[in-house]
């Protein structure tokens, strides 16, 4: 029988490697968004959201769960928690090379991500567990700027030339494609929805749809419907895009893990 302790350690591993991959993926955006304002707007949403991850892993450790620093850092491909949609690439090449990343797949990402985020998130500020709870209070007054952000460039991009509309519906149904694992729990479903800790899968999704749906009705759009996953990151399931990630974000730690950074 899983604990009420296992089950909160599951929860905080989801919440902190979806949060630590997202931002990852957007600090590979530095130097190379649209223009220099939202270069500096995209990486702020970036630093608050490694903040975030970093509350999450400080209260594993308090779990007992090991060194935040090394949870971060350390761990596998096959002990990360993180979706799928949160290791994925932001386009063809690589940063430090030749990076042809998709502005519109980043768009759409960060949107459907951080509204997900939002329903957690309100979820979580009812959370059984207090200090979880208190940290998602904290969480969301950032969150509501994230979330507007990116909803102010998902309705213009969508209202703009027609390129603009065709490389955004390309790039929904790019990300929808990943979409299947976020608001599951993986194995630990019934013991994290008993628990009291976040509301269950199903609620989570109906409220995502119910957020997303006044938007797209304004852009003349169907909500995309939320597919099956093929591949379920909350099992450890996860793409080669994970491993290579890992050793990227890791190396400067794992030259010195004693170091004090």
């Amino acid at each position: 029988m899983t604990t009420h302790t296992e089950a909160l350690k599951e929860l905080l591993f989801q919440l902190a490697d979806d949060d630590f991959l997202i931002s990852y993926r957007g600090s590979e955006w530095l130097g190379l968004a649209p223009h220099i304002e939202e270069d500096v707007a995209s990486s702020s949403i970036t630093q608050d959201t490694m903040g975030h991850a970093t509350m999450y892993y400080n209260l594993l450790e308090e779990l007992g769960a090991g060194n935040a620093d090394a949870l971060a850092h350390l761990r596998p491909s096959a002990e990360r928690r993180n979706s799928i949609l949160a290791e994925r690439v932001n386009g063809e090449g690589y940063y430090m090379e030749t990076p042809i990343y998709d502005w519109a797949y980043a768009v759409v990402r960060n949107y459907f991500y951080t509204q997900a985020k939002r329903v957690k998130i309100d979820s979580l500020r009812e959370s059984s567990y207090a200090p979880l709870a208190e940290g998602a209070v904290k969480v969301s007054m950032e969150l509501h700027y994230h979330l507007m952000h990116w909803r102010t460039w998902f309705t213009q991009l969508l209202s703009s030339t027609d390129e603009a509309k065709e490389r955004m519906n390309k790039a929904i149904q790019l990300v929808m494609e990943d979409f299947g694992d976020i608001f599951s729990y993986g194995q630990y479903k019934e013991a994290i929805e008993s628990e009291g800790l976040i509301a269950s899968e199903d609620e989570l999704t109906k409220s995502w749809l119910a957020a997303l749906t006044p938007v797209f009705a304004s852009l003349g759009l169907e909500v995309p419907k939320i597919p099956v996953p093929t591949k379920n990151g909350r099992n450890g399931e996860h793409t080669e895009e994970l491993d290579a990630a890992i050793a990227t974000l890791s190396e400067v730690y794992r030259l010195d893990v004693e170091a004090v950074w």
